[in-house]
């Protein structure tokens, strides 16, 4: 594994997306969200993704000139048209709307159609919550997941954040997906050769496999069986029925579709929580709930009991320093793209430990 400071990362997916043709705002706004989500951990949705939205500019999937705007709106309420631009920067434009309508009115929803996939849901909720407001996220996705009873994908592994602030350095962030795992984690499983746990997909033929491949050929299961296709199906509604967006089998997977845009829907969620009650009165409130739940009696060999983005945020500090990890496969399919776009390749964090080996293969 090569590791690469944050920043480093950051800016070569920013060039990458300019030397696309994908306007400076935007492809900057795209990186920041692939970067945190590697930062936290959730290499699913980090630098992995840059190659197949590199694809999708070029393919003409993408619209990158055009810029979401209203086409509803009643103060509390607003319906963004994506412009089919790239889901993270949609989304950016839809929060920074959200939490001005949530500050004015003390709630917010803010819908969106015709946009693509956005990245980790929890890059925009932990904005909400450091912002003192507290944030309901969810998206659809392009079907990866059968209906229980099923054999064939039919929903999309539909994530939902949710985040409050804490009064910890920490905010609670919830950020999951219907599915018992993130389809972009097989893929990554897949890109390294390595085989999947046993109960995160079927094969095509609607059997269990550890098999990645097989996995991506079949469908990622719910999680916790009906219980996680029903809040799929609820995400759905929200996202994708209710936003005019494309719902089920409408919304179109963006590696394999070339020949339409995805037309993915989100709803942001927004509460000001001084419409309450002072922002201080809730964060003294959310200091003795977690610290009653720090305080509970542990199972054996536990610890600490954490909350919902706590280990996350501990990861990011780490990773801050440490760098992030890549594969030996994804290094040099970031070669690749920067050479085929003229664009300098990330330069690596080199440690002592590479420094020693360098000096010993030279003597």
């Amino acid at each position: 594994m090569t590791r690469y400071a944050p920043e480093v990362l950051t800016a070569f997916c920013t060039d990458v997306l300019v030397a696309s043709g994908v306007r400076q705002p935007v492809a900057a706004t795209v990186a920041a969200s692939l970067i945190y989500a590697d930062v936290r951990g959730v290499d699913s949705h980090g630098v992995l993704r840059l190659p197949i939205y590199v694809r999708r500019v070029r393919e003409g999937m993408v619209d990158v000139e055009r810029e979401p705007g209203i086409i509803e709106d009643r103060g509390a309420t607003a319906l963004l048209d994506g412009g089919n631009n790239f889901g993270a920067y949609v989304g950016q434009k839809a929060l920074d709307l959200a939490i001005e309508r949530a500050r004015r009115h003390g709630v917010a929803t803010i819908a969106v159609r015709r946009s693509n996939h956005f990245g980790t849901a929890a890059y925009f909720a932990e904005q909400a919550a450091a912002g003192g407001l507290i944030a309901v996220i969810v998206s659809n996705a392009s079907q990866t997941m059968p209906p229980t009873g099923g054999v064939r994908p039919f929903l999309g592994t539909n994530p939902l954040a949710i985040a409050a602030p804490s009064g910890g350095v920490s905010p609670f962030l919830l950020d999951m997906a219907t599915s018992q795992v993130a389809r972009g984690k097989i893929i990554a499983a897949a890109r390294r050769g390595e085989p999947i746990p046993e109960g995160w997909a079927i094969d095509a033929a609607g059997q269990p496999t550890r098999d990645a491949e097989a996995g991506l050929a079949g469908a990622v299961l719910p999680l916790g069986g009906a219980k996680g296709y029903g809040l799929s199906m609820a995400i759905d509604i929200l996202a994708g029925v209710l936003t005019g967006a494309g719902y089920g089998p409408y919304v179109r997977n963006m590696y394999e579709d070339w020949d339409n845009p995805q037309d993915v829907g989100h709803a942001f969620i927004l509460i000001d929580i001084a419409a309450f009650m002072p922002l201080s009165s809730f964060v003294a409130r959310m200091r003795e709930y977690l610290g009653l739940l720090k305080t509970e009696p542990r199972a054996p060999g536990v610890a600490e009991i954490l909350f919902a983005g706590e280990y996350e945020h501990r990861l990011a500090e780490g990773t801050r320093e440490s760098g992030i990890a890549l594969s030996p496969a994804l290094v040099q399919e970031l070669a690749v793209l920067a050479k085929d776009l003229a664009v300098a390749p990330p330069v690596p964090i080199v440690t002592p430990l590479d420094l020693r080996g360098a000096a010993a293969a030279g003597s």
